[in-house]
């Protein structure tokens, strides 16, 4: 393969196609010495002849007969193959993408997403799959299209778009102790009982460093695997619950409250990520810029 040259198929294909070196030189944006040149390395490479002298023109030889047509039909492969991706009509793209998300945005956001792509492009479905970690090995084996979340540590191979900012907020139940007083303080936060989400079931939340500085800790009662559960928690005890803004943008009558959380944690970005593979795909792109549309186009949180 170290000797191939893909022009060399590329020339025989005019060859056969005029019969004429000159015409085929013209063709190919050649000069007539080049495409003579072309054919005598083409002759040796065959142990053909290809063309011979037929009075005033050139014929093919039997050989060069028999293959002109697979010639033809690789050249075309070759080059479709070695060409950007052809323009797509979406409305007409039957297609399947899976979405790797946590169970608060599938609740959140499924629904308005689904509705976006079956509008623009009905033969598209979505297929959300759980979230249970955020290794990168399901995207470099194309098991999921795009990963939509904290953005994996160790992801540095991937493409990622942001989608928005998001911070932390506690929540409680409407008449909740806690809001006796007000403002909240870090103490009395501290003081609560409370409710985390962790997929590993560690027994600590981000807020804990942020206490630890002012000398304060909290007590973890529960531990669930997810935002959702969480809200339904906080609803349902006295238990004091943490979630992102984004689950939870506003008080829930009756249910759960949102305040305010009384020591400051790092904002984190959710973003889509796919992998490098991806990226020339154009319905791929299609849908990574309709969901970053999606999110540009919401209020500012």
């Amino acid at each position: 393969m170290g000797n191939l040259d893909l022009n060399l198929l590329v020339a025989l294909d005019a060859l056969l196609r005029e019969r004429s070196v000159s015409a085929a030189a013209r063709q190919l944006g050649l000069s007539t010495s080049a495409m003579s040149r072309t054919l005598s390395r083409l002759r040796t490479a065959l142990g053909d002849p290809v063309l011979v002298p037929a009075g005033r023109t050139m014929v093919a030889t039997a050989h060069a007969e028999a293959i002109a047509d697979e010639v033809r039909a690789l050249t075309e492969a070759v080059r479709s193959v070695l060409s950007p991706p052809p323009s797509v009509d979406i409305r007409e793209v039957r297609r399947d993408f899976t979405i790797r998300a946590n169970d608060a945005f599938v609740l959140l956001y499924a629904a308005r997403l689904s509705a976006l792509v079956t509008d623009a492009a009905p033969g598209m479905r979505l297929r959300f799959a759980s979230r249970p970690n955020k290794e990168i090995q399901p995207l470099r084996d194309a098991a999921i299209d795009l990963d939509i979340g904290v953005v994996p540590g160790d992801g540095a191979e991937l493409r990622g778009q942001k989608l928005f900012d998001d911070t932390f907020i506690g929540v409680a139940r409407f008449g909740h102790p806690l809001f006796d007083e007000e403002p909240i303080t870090a103490e009395r936060y501290a003081a609560c009982a409370h409710v985390v989400a962790s997929r590993r079931g560690a027994f600590t939340g981000p807020v804990d460093d942020a206490l630890a500085a002012l000398g304060l800790t909290r007590k973890i009662s529960l531990v669930v695997p997810n935002y959702p559960a969480v809200a339904a928690v906080a609803a349902a005890s006295d238990l004091v619950g943490l979630v992102p803004r984004s689950y939870h943008p506003a008080d829930v009558p009756g249910l759960t409250r949102m305040f305010e959380l009384p020591v400051a944690t790092p904002a984190f970005v959710i973003a889509q990520t796919w992998h490098p593979r991806m990226d020339a795909d154009p319905v791929h792109r299609w849908l990574r810029g309709l969901i970053f549309e999606a999110f540009r186009s919401e209020p500012k949180r």
